[in-house]
């Protein structure tokens, strides 16, 4: 017989090679997604998140709106480092009310090699109102004052589209607190990242915004009629652990609570405590929650100074939960791993709080006053209503 020289397939020979070319491209579609999804992950790429969400508690517990910035005829100030970005107004955040004053968030990376990724955070029911390096978006593009952020049109968000994570950068960054408690954030091994803008490249040790919201706060903490503190989990979620902390002049005290599920009445603290120990406490804490243990201390020398200032508050782990609904985050290709852990701050006005600001209105004393700073306004407001 000669050999064929026909180049087509006849109806029985289709029918049988169906299967097998349905196969391969089963399979060719497979690898096609499985190398997409591969494209989209940094397997050996880890993000490390803090912050702190800031609010004062309200005569039934729960978190009322305040001016983050204090009273408006106060001059804006800040101690942010100059090159810090915000919104380009010079009273920007003076009017506008909130529940939550979102502070000092930073993202850090850590990759053996180098990895760009991009980053993008929403706020609900808030606005982005610092950041650093420079970011590619920040929505909403207008200025809120004089108005509540329950008004706000929409979410802010904040996006940087190109950062170069480069572990072997070489180069210092500025670290002494001395010259600005933002710079004890950069005492950690994370990785160094490059962001390029239109002026320039700008190195930095992690990704920086600031913020407020009129959310409401995923607990409420209520003073009882014999002196206790009555808190509560108002979402079913477990606060992971809290700090009732006083602070009268060059007494202090703290008690913790444990893991709350429910609600429990905490008692105050007798004042013969000491903020020494309570920083290796509250390390312990922070790293017990996944930070690494330069960044639980990075973020209690920023903060050492304000969160054991003057009054009582409880300071609180913030449930995972609730961050990653109000506070929402993206990170592409994502990382193997994500932690964030942010430390609540809520204000209690207490009858030695109230009495005290009242005794330094009368007599002008502007030292005492300033101890209280931006809580002054709702501190007076609630002295006025008799809470």
């Amino acid at each position: 017989m000669k050999p064929s020289n026909r180049n087509s397939l006849t109806a029985g020979e289709v029918r049988s090679w169906l299967p097998r070319l349905l196969a391969c491209g089963l399979l060719a579609f497979s690898l096609a997604g499985w190398t997409a999804d591969e494209q989209r992950t940094a397997p050996d790429l880890t993000a490390h998140e803090w912050g702190t969400f800031t609010a004062i508690a309200g005569k039934d517990g729960r978190a009322v709106e305040w001016l983050p910035l204090g009273l408006p005829r106060l001059p804006r100030s800040t101690d942010l480092p100059q090159f810090v970005e915000h919104i380009n107004d010079v009273n920007f955040k003076l009017g506008l009310r909130g529940t939550i004053r979102m502070e000092t968030p930073v993202l850090y990376f850590y990759s053996p090699r180098d990895v760009t990724v991009s980053a993008r955070v929403s706020f609900s029911k808030g606005l982005i109102t610092e950041w650093y390096p420079h970011a590619d978006r920040v929505q909403p593009t207008g200025v809120l004052t004089d108005t509540s952020l329950n008004r706000a049109p929409s979410d802010g968000s904040i996006a940087w589209n190109h950062v170069a994570v480069s572990p072997n950068l070489a180069g210092a960054f500025p670290s002494d607190a001395q010259m600005n408690r933002y710079y004890a954030a950069r005492e950690t091994a994370s990785s160094p990242l490059r962001v390029q803008t239109s002026t320039g490249e700008q190195r930095e040790k992690f990704l920086f915004y600031r913020g407020v919201s009129a959310n409401p706060l995923p607990l409420s903490a209520r003073l009882t009629s014999d002196g206790g503190l009555l808190v509560k989990s108002l979402n079913g979620d477990e606060i992971p652990n809290a700090i009732l902390f006083e602070r009268r002049g060059q007494r202090v005290g703290y008690r913790f609570t444990g893991a709350l599920t429910d609600q429990t009445t905490v008692e105050p603290p007798v004042l013969t405590g000491s903020v020494d120990s309570l920083y290796g406490d509250l390390e312990e804490v922070l790293v017990g929650q996944g930070l690494y243990r330069g960044e639980a201390h990075a973020m209690i020398e920023t903060w050492k100074d304000s969160w054991f200032e003057e009054g009582s508050r409880l300071i609180y782990i913030v449930p995972r939960g609730f961050i990653d609904k109000v506070l929402p985050l993206t990170i592409d290709p994502a990382p193997e791993r994500i932690v964030r852990v942010f430390v609540g701050r809520f204000e209690i006005v207490t009858p030695a709080t109230a009495t005290a600001v009242k005794t330094a209105v009368a007599h002008n004393d502007e030292a005492t006053l300033d101890k209280y700073g931006r809580f002054l306004e709702p501190i007076l407001e609630s002295i006025q209503q008799g809470r």
